[in-house]
């Protein structure tokens, strides 16, 4: 009887360990408290749609699959080195919440910052992944004074 009330008092302890924390809510703020889980979008494809304008505006169309069903696309960030056009797109996902594990298609619209740049032709790549074509430009893509 003893064992049996041992073997009972692991089991407890046990299972109380395997229980989740706190789900977060929308007021937690991610950085103090370690919320969210943040990382890059899985990228399969890029698509460059160039607006009739001018200056010209370009969005790139960046689809692929989030890992599960809680993780979004949270942001992304634009640099220019050289003649290349590096976007990083960040996924953010709650820490501590169960999600189902299916993949998640996703189409996020990035709006490019090309106001000013030179005539020639650039390489877009979004979290490492090329653009199929590269963008050109003919002439500078700024308005003259």
């Amino acid at each position: 009887m003893r064992m049996l009330w041992s073997f009972a008092i692991v089991v407890l302890v046990l299972l109380a360990a395997c229980t989740a924390g706190p789900e977060p809510t929308a007021t937690q703020d991610p950085g103090v408290d370690g919320g969210f889980a943040y990382g890059e979008a899985p990228v399969d494809s890029i698509q460059l749609l160039i607006m009739e304008s001018f200056p010209v505006q370009v969005n790139a169309i960046v689809s692929g699959n989030l890992p599960d069903g809680c993780t979004e696309i949270d942001s992304w960030d634009q640099v220019l080195e050289g003649q290349e056009i590096r976007v990083t797109l960040t996924t953010r996902r709650p820490r501590n919440v169960m999600c189902t594990e299916a993949l998640v298609p996703y189409e996020q619209t990035v709006s490019l910052d090309v106001l000013g740049l030179p005539a020639g032709e650039y390489t877009v790549r979004v979290n490492g992944v090329a653009a199929d074509q590269p963008l050109e430009f003919t002439v500078d893509n700024a308005i003259s004074e």
